[in-house]
């Protein structure tokens, strides 16, 4: 039994070891850190909290069966051809600056221009999901970090967590010489300040912080998610989604998460959105409380007063066991039944306001 502990506690220092001179894995935690985190109202018994009891239903009875699902059925969990991003267009993106417009690269990545500012929102263009597990996840797109090169000049960032979906290394060495401002929830600016971005461009908002970028005001709202990288930084960053109010405008970016009464406050708070980014994609009944279902997601997206809501969160990575297809389609069955405006557009593609083509089945075409 001694020999067993001591060497899981072996285990325990190489790994703590591995993680601290490994870049993916960002910033650690320290004291100081913890001091900071514990002014928020979200901080509780050492990491944060979300606004209801959440957990992930994930032990190691269940687990080889998580992870035997990860290997099969990929004829229907992954296209059987990379998908075609479409060329930036750079032109359209320039006209009309005070006309709202934005391009999807996939998954939760978000280029994001208004009153004439361009914004960014989860920049993981790398090509793994899972670059530090046994089990790659490999996106659906090729040469995803190219893209970066072709993106006009960015105010700023905003990241909605730390998961390797939404926060990738490779990314941001990419984008750093490119870049004015880094806004995020507590916490994560230790991964960005380990990565090398200066401690002045990074500011921490806690829920329902804003900052007033030029004519923008910029809201971190909740979501219903987790955080973390490693073994020993669970729930140390504050999870969250953005609320974007021009003079003329208002866009809701849900951020990952559950379904939960978060929604209804930000529609009482910020009334209607003109769009309103929806996660939509990597569910299933194991950590239903963490992502939501696609039929939640067009409700959500009711309760917050969208008029035209955009699935995000899908055709870019394969990290549940469901077909890529299916969230998108019952995305788009829901808002039939429900009577509701929404927009599919092709990776890539930009869309401008007052323009947005009718729902296209883009991904149909595709095997």
């Amino acid at each position: 039994m001694y020999l067993c502990s001591f060497g899981i506690q072996q285990l325990i220092k190489m790994f703590d070891a591995y993680t601290k001179y490994n870049l993916l894995f960002g910033g650690s935690v320290t004291d100081a850190h913890k001091e900071q985190y514990a002014k928020s109202k979200q901080w509780k018994k050492d990491r944060f909290r979300n606004l209801s009891r959440t957990k992930i239903d994930i032990n190691p009875r269940n687990l080889p069966g998580l992870i035997k699902g990860q290997l099969i059925n990929t004829k229907v969990r992954t296209p059987q051809k990379p998908i075609e991003v479409q060329r930036f267009d750079r032109e359209i993106f320039e006209q009309h600056k005070n006309t709202p417009k934005f391009t999807w690269f996939g998954h939760s990545v978000l280029l994001l221009q208004i009153d004439g500012k361009n914004f960014l929102i989860d920049p993981m263009f790398g090509s793994d999901a899972s670059p530090i597990a046994p089990i790659s996840t490999k996106r659906f797109s090729e040469n995803t970090l190219d893209l970066i090169d072709e993106l006009p000049h960015i105010e700023a960032i905003f990241f909605t967590h730390d998961h390797y979906d939404h926060l990738d290394y490779a990314s941001i060495e990419k984008l750093k010489d490119k870049v004015d401002k880094y806004y995020t929830g507590i916490g994560l600016g230790r991964h960005l300040e380990c990565w090398g971005v200066a401690t002045e461009k990074i500011t921490e908002l806690d829920w329902w912080d804003h900052i007033q970028f030029d004519t923008i005001k910029i809201t971190f709202v909740p979501s219903r998610h987790s955080s973390g990288r490693g073994l020993f930084d669970r729930d140390k960053v504050l999870w969250g989604g953005w609320v974007f109010q021009a003079p003329h405008h208002q866009i809701y970016w849900s951020g990952d998460g559950g379904y939960d009464n978060h929604f209804k406050e930000i529609g009482k708070k910020f009334g209607a959105f003109d769009w309103a980014f929806m996660e939509c994609g990597q569910y299933n009944k194991r950590w239903h409380q963490m992502h939501m279902y696609p039929e939640e997601s067009i409700q959500a997206s009711i309760e917050v007063n969208a008029k035209i809501r955009i699935p995000i969160h899908w055709g870019g990575f394969a990290l549940a066991l469901h077909p890529w297809k299916e969230s998108v389609e019952c995305f788009v069955q829901a808002a039939k039944e429900q009577n509701t405006p929404i927009c599919t557009p092709k990776i890539g593609e930009t869309i401008v306001f007052g323009k947005e083509p009718k729902p296209q089945a883009w991904y149909q075409l595709l095997d």
